[in-house]
């Protein structure tokens, strides 16, 4: 009895755990969804309702005047365009160079491997914000436009992260693999392009996946550098003036 007793005491608390976390993830985005679906009025509404209803029958109301007011609004569009631009680019460069350093650094014998390992790693860790006013200076003095500044940004971040996880993913590859290449006359590079590189797909995939996540959402760098283009804003970006357009105009 006891023991059964504690085997679904032990489960229904693994459930409850699981729909707290749940509720806990979901709820911030469904709030966001349930805001976006209101009017005017009915944010105002006291207390707020979880569904949107109307301010004085309560009745369900959706309204999707907000969605139509965001996507004919020009800004929000072309900051859609300049975020696949942005991230895309960010996603190309930092898997192209950071590979060849990854194998580089996880399959070659060279002086300073270990020492560079660590400058990768410490680089991961460095603050973005410190480089903000210095990286800022320099872009200005170079004269670059908005999108292939923000590009550069990016990549001093994205870059240094997908050598550093594709690194190890090199290193798991048996050095066998290398080996036959070698005896069959393949030069290193075909021995990276031909053989090694197919093998981690799955590593590509998953840093190329985090490198676009992380250049979409950015914000601090793209805010600085569009404030004298701002043509070039991104997604973040323009969501942000949005909501400071609406209060000012409240």
């Amino acid at each position: 009895m006891n023991k059964g007793f504690r085997h679904y005491a032990n489960r229904g608390l693994f459930w409850l755990l699981i729909v707290v976390i749940t509720v806990y993830l979901i709820f911030p985005f469904y709030w966001a969804l349930n805001s976006s679906l209101k009017s005017e009025n009915q944010l105002s509404m006291t207390p707020a309702t979880f569904i949107p209803r109307d301010a004085l029958t309560r009745e369900i109301s959706f309204t999707f005047a907000n969605y139509g007011a965001v996507f004919q609004n020009e800004a929000f569009g072309r900051g859609l365009v300049n975020s696949t631009i942005v991230a895309g680019s960010v996603v190309l460069l930092a898997l192209l160079v950071g590979s060849f350093a990854a194998f580089a650094l996880g399959k070659l014998r060279f002086r300073g491997k270990e020492p560079s390992l660590y400058v990768v790693l410490s680089m991961t860790m460095f603050p973005q914000v410190a480089v903000l006013t210095g990286l800022y200076a320099v872009i200005r003095n170079l004269e670059l436009p908005g999108i292939p500044s923000m590009i550069l940004s990016y990549m001093l971040f994205s870059l240094p992260f997908t050598t550093w996880v594709l690194t190890s993913f090199f290193q798991g590859l048996p050095d066998e693999l290398m080996q036959s290449a070698q005896v069959d006359g393949a030069t290193p590079f075909q021995t990276f392009y031909m053989i090694l590189l197919p093998l981690t797909a799955p590593a590509l995939v998953t840093t190329g996946l985090l490198a676009f996540i992380g250049a979409w959402n950015e914000y601090l760098f793209a805010l600085t550098f569009t404030t004298i283009e701002p043509a070039a804003r991104t997604v973040p970006v323009v969501i942000a003036l949005f909501t400071g357009q609406v209060a000012r105009q409240e």
